[in-house]
């Protein structure tokens, strides 16, 4: 059932692709209604908007309502059961090999050749800072016989 609803599914998918193809843009619609050969087409006078205006609008609704109905034919029915789940066919014969374990430790080499690694030798403790955080040095004292630059001469 659901593979016929499936077939009707892509051949109006298919035949609203055409036609919207088929039509014309909306900018030469203003060109043909003055009288410029429409009225030798084969869908008459009026041309080929009314007719395929109406096709695609009935094959959208068709599509709309297919695609509603399969939804809700899959909704209920489309539930896989466990026994679908186990059946593998001619692979249920295989049984899957255990996972690794992730982070696993290797095992110890069988010769005594490999030498052992040691504990880190011990590191100097860090100093630690000034109490002041700041980026930005603290202010010197000025020394007495520190003496101001001359202010430059102004003419």
């Amino acid at each position: 059932m659901f593979v016929i609803f499936s077939v009707f599914y892509i051949l109006i998918a298919a035949a609203m692709i055409v036609l919207i193809l088929m039509q014309r843009g909306a900018g030469a619609d203003a060109g043909s209604g003055f009288g410029g050969g429409a009225s030798a087409t084969v869908f008459g006078a009026r041309g080929s908007s009314t007719f395929m205006t109406r096709a695609t609008g009935v094959l959208a609704a068709l599509f709309f309502l297919l695609s509603l109905g399969m939804g809700i034919y899959l909704g209920r029915h489309g539930a896989p059961s466990d026994a679908a789940n186990n059946d593998l066919g001619v692979m249920s014969g295989l049984a899957n090999p255990p996972a690794n374990k992730q982070n696993a430790q290797p095992k110890a080499p069988a010769s005594g050749d490999v030498p052992q690694a040691t504990a880190p030798a011990a590191t100097p403790a860090a100093t630690a800072p000034a109490a002041n955080k700041s980026d930005v040095p603290a202010p010197q004292p000025a020394a007495k016989n520190d003496v101001p630059a001359p202010a430059p001469d102004k003419k």
